[in-house]
């Protein structure tokens, strides 16, 4: 099937403007001490987990600043000038970069203003060609873009510290269920989707949260024992886990307690701490607010499934909305090591690119996972299923048309992020949509390669 092309308002931005600058790796800072990471308060529960002293790993070659500055050259520059010449004014999102004016605010400012924010990071540069995956083909005509292989030292130490970290710390998974654990790939879908991680400490940050989130999905809705029966109650309480209870001295140690009292609270509980210690306090409420966008989702679905109601296409696609990836692509910076402020963040503009971002990596899930879903107990809703049923379509049709949607999506997702990334292009804005970006490149790497988990339908 031809993969559709972008409209005449996408293309306007050549090659989504350089996919927000170049993809690339940076060098591993790992060197056998403690890596510089921000620091945050811990969640004032528990032991304190700490991140453990990383472990030497050989550092890729180092690699040359791209042109144009922090964050490398987003575009070519008649791009630019072209969108500059004719971008409407903005006063909102001046706002946001001048900052706060009048009497008293002038020690608000960290820096000068109206003079460039302070440096961040240089972005990765220019990776090596990419290569086909390691197993696994891609669905034929699907809009996606290759990554290079993960880097094989840095998934080797993320998968040897993970699985430590899932059995001896938090107890997420029983002896049984340790081949699932190990055909999950985990430490290689990590390294995929976050190649500019300036050290193995700071890709265990997303790690962590990654197993915690796919725990309390088996556990609490899914494989192991999940049901849409008494779902809220047990989101709620495993929430409580990313976002502190506070109350009188008889309950918050009752409830502290009970964080411990089943694998996914205590996934959530010491994935969190971790990442709390790693991020600014922004970035970690950034992330709670985002878990509760999934738990919604949570919700939605299993109400659909205890009432056996199939949504029409629209309704699922906004579940999905919610009931997707959305957590993981938001944490980019943290995991980067630098910050996307939280004005930044909370553009507008910027919340429709990280959405659509979430909403095609989870469109790209319910293809490549279509098959394992097919042969789970009872009616599984995903994208082609629903079409399906809604729209009267055979199997295949409706499978093919779930693509199309995906393509529709991931082209939306890169104009909307070309054209955010010229009309503000503040280093820190144009490294996390790069790094977004990168996110659902990875995601779909390890899609495509994970057969332990995944294979198509017969439809070619």
């Amino acid at each position: 099937m031809p993969v559709p092309g972008p409209s005449p308002a996408q293309s306007s931005l050549p090659a989504a403007a350089a996919r927000f600058g170049t993809h690339g790796r940076g060098a591993d800072a790992v060197t056998g001490g403690k890596p510089a990471l921000p620091t945050g308060p811990a969640l004032p529960f528990g032991p304190a987990a700490r991140p453990s002293h990383p472990v030497p790993v050989p550092a890729p070659e180092a690699l040359p600043v791209p042109a144009g500055g922090p964050g490398g050259d987003l575009a070519a520059a008649p791009v630019r000038q072209a969108a500059a010449a004719t971008a409407t004014p903005n006063p909102a999102l001046e706002r946001i970069m001048r900052g706060p004016s009048g009497v008293g605010t002038e020690g608000l400012f960290f820096f000068t203003p109206r003079q460039a924010p302070p440096a961040v990071p240089p972005a990765p540069a220019d990776p090596p060609a990419p290569r086909p995956a390691a197993g696994g083909r891609p669905i034929p005509g699907l809009y996606h873009h290759p990554v290079p292989e993960p880097d094989p030292a840095r998934v080797e130490e993320v998968s040897r510290r993970i699985k430590r970290w899932a059995v001896d710390e938090v107890q997420a998974y029983p002896p049984e269920w340790e081949d699932q654990f190990d055909g999950f790939s985990v430490g290689r879908y990590m390294v995929a989707c976050h190649p500019d991680a300036p050290t193995v400490d700071h890709l265990m940050i997303a790690t962590r949260l990654m197993v915690a989130e796919n725990v309390v999905d088996d556990c609490y809705c899914e494989d192991h024992g999940g049901s849409p029966v008494g779902l809220g109650g047990r989101l709620l309480l495993a929430h409580t886990a990313l976002d502190p209870v506070h109350t009188t001295a008889q309950y918050q140690s009752q409830w502290a307690q009970s964080l411990l009292s089943d694998a996914p609270r205590r996934s959530y509980r010491s994935a969190m701490e971790y990442f709390a210690q790693a991020a600014t306090p922004s970035q970690a409420d950034r992330y709670r607010h985002d878990m509760a966008r999934l738990h919604m989702g949570y919700l939605a679905e299993a109400a659909w499934a205890e009432t056996k109601y199939v949504p029409e296409v629209h309704e699922y696609l906004a579940m999905r909305q919610f009931n997707n990836f959305r957590p993981c692509p938001t944490i980019t910076d943290t995991v980067g090591g630098y910050e996307l402020p939280a004005d930044l963040h909370a553009m507008p503009a910027m919340q429709r690119v990280i959405a659509l971002a979430g909403n095609a990596t989870t469109i790209s899930n319910d293809l490549y996972s279509y098959t394992k879903e097919l042969d789970s107990p009872g009616l599984h809703l995903n994208l082609p299923v629903v079409i399906a049923a809604r729209e009267g379509l055979s199997d295949k049709e409706a499978y093919l048309k779930a693509v199309e949607i995906h393509n529709d999506l991931m082209h939306a997702f890169e104009a909307a992020a070309a054209e955010l990334a010229v009309s503000c292009p503040d280093p820190r804005v144009v490294r996390f949509l790069r790094g977004v970006a990168v996110w659902v490149d990875g995601n779909h790497y390890w899609h495509q390669s994970n057969t332990y988990r995944y294979s198509l339908p017969d439809f070619w």
